[in-house]
């Protein structure tokens, strides 16, 4: 059994939040009945649950594809000062496709797309490592290298945020490896893996020390990889890759029918009182990790997390 709301964003182009809508505002049915809560249970092999009209029908085959996302292009449907978007680019076929976590508009690379809201929010909300190339302005200083390989903590993180971003707290996790290929004074070129891709992530960890990004350069996620793919072109996974990708799946899917089960265990007078199951690690995400230091050759995940973060306030 799985909740009405989940089923339709498992086994549709709908999001979570896309499917709670639809349901409050009655355009799915089950066994031709209109349902309005979102919570309903329903039977995964004999539910008839149509949506629109349209029926869904669960299956687990999917299609990802790999974009290389010039600058210039904003990882959205529409943008309201009418700017350029990457469904401008993209083959009408793929418009109903969903990217896994955005590139900002200056930004270029790698962006996975995908036909399953299942897939995309397993691969934005895990800790694979995501690779770039980025270009800052001045010199790598000590106090980077340092929050790169312990973590940095700030009260304020407002610096290489979007103007109308809300200025507040933000956390960043030690990086999963960084290789400094140039540091020639008025600019360095790095080369980093981080296992989080929260809003402008890596611009307002450099900002923070006074450096901005100039350029960024996105070259893989989770071990799928740009390569040779020409700026504006759209690739399919390959059949290694997409097994890999399958496996990362089965996997989240079993831990999180574990999840459920554990909590299902929960004595009821726990009821009332904070109960936080012990997650698990899947083995195919990339943990936290102390990073690898310049000067050595770039490879990740090859060092347990330091649990302590370097402290650090706006600049």
């Amino acid at each position: 059994m799985m909740r009405l709301n989940k089923y339709i964003a498992h086994y549709s182009t709908y999001s979570r939040r896309e499917a709670d809508q639809a349901i409050l505002d009655g355009y799915v049915r089950i066994d031709g009945e209109i349902e309005t809560n979102p919570a309903t249970q329903v039977d995964e092999r004999h539910a008839n649950v149509m949506i629109s009209g349209n029926k869904i029908t669960p299956t687990d085959q999917f299609t990802v594809i790999v974009y290389n996302k010039p600058r210039g292009e904003l990882v959205t449907k529409k943008d309201p000062q009418g700017r350029k978007t990457i469904y401008d680019s993209l083959a009408k076929q793929y418009r109903h496709f969903i990217p896994v976590g955005r590139l900002d508009f200056a930004s270029e690379g790698l962006l996975l797309l995908t036909d399953a809201s299942r897939v995309a929010t397993a691969l934005m909300t895990s800790k694979m490592e995501r690779v770039y190339k980025i270009k800052i302005k001045g010199p790598v200083t000590e106090g980077m290298k340092i929050a790169m390989g312990e973590g940095l903590e700030l009260e304020d993180a407002s610096a290489g945020a979007h103007e109308q971003a809300d200025a507040g707290p933000m956390s960043f996790a030690p990086f999963y490896a960084y290789q400094v290929q140039k540091d020639q004074g008025d600019y360095s070129i790095l080369k980093v893996a981080i296992g989080e891709g929260q809003n402008r992530e890596l611009r307002r960890f450099f900002a923070h020390f006074g450096a901005e990004i100039v350029d960024l350069k996105r070259l893989s996620f989770g071990g799928i990889d740009l390569n040779n793919l020409p700026t504006g072109k759209v690739r399919f996974l390959e059949r290694s890759e997409y097994a890999s990708l399958r496996e990362f799946l089965d996997a989240v899917e079993k831990a999180e029918k574990q999840k459920q089960k554990s909590e299902k265990k929960v004595p009821k007078s726990f009821d009332n009182a904070e109960h936080k199951p012990v997650k698990k690690r899947l083995d195919h995400e990339k943990t936290k990790s102390k990073s690898k230091p310049s000067g050595e050759p770039f490879g990740t995940n090859k060092y347990k997390p330091d649990s302590k973060f370097a402290k650090g306030g706006k600049k």
